[in-house]
C-alpha cells in the first residue's frame, strides 16, 4: 500500500470516529436521588414523565445529529457534529435524571 492511500484510508478513520454518537451508547451522568427523595410517589411520577420526554427529546436530536455525521463523513469528510456540536451531554444528564427518579420512588416504595 503506498503513503497516500494509507494516508487517505487513516484520515477517513480518523473521521469516522469522531462522528456524534448514538444515545444507547451514552452512560447516564451521575445523579443523586436524594434530591427527590421530599417528592411524594405523585410528583415523583410526574417528574419522571418530564424526564423521559426530555430523554426522548435529546435522544431523538443526538440520533439526528449521527445521522448527519453519517452523511457528511461520506460527502465532505468531516463530521458535521464537530462544527455544530451534538446533544451528547444532555442525552447523559437525562438518562442519570430518570435513574435518580427511579431509585427514588423504589426507596419510597412508589411503585
Amino acid at each position: 500500500m503506498n503513503k497516500v492511500n494509507f494516508f487517505l484510508i487513516c484520515t477517513i478513520m480518523l473521521f469516522i470516529s469522531s462522528c456524534a454518537s448514538r444515545p444507547s451508547s451514552i452512560a447516564a451522568s451521575y445523579v443523586s436521588h436524594e434530591k427527590y427523595m421530599d417528592y411524594s410517589c405523585t410528583q415523583l411520577a410526574t417528574k419522571m414523565g418530564d424526564a423521559r420526554g426530555e430523554l426522548q427529546k435529546y435522544s431523538d436530536m443526538q440520533n439526528s445529529k449521527a445521522n448527519m455525521d453519517a452523511g457528511t463523513v461520506f460527502f465532505v469528510l468531516i463530521p458535521a457534529s464537530k462544527l455544530s456540536g451534538d446533544h451528547e451531554g444532555d442525552v447523559a444528564k437525562w438518562k442519570g435524571e430518570v435513574e435518580a427518579i427511579n431509585t427514588a420512588q423504589e426507596k419510597l416504595k412508589c411503585k
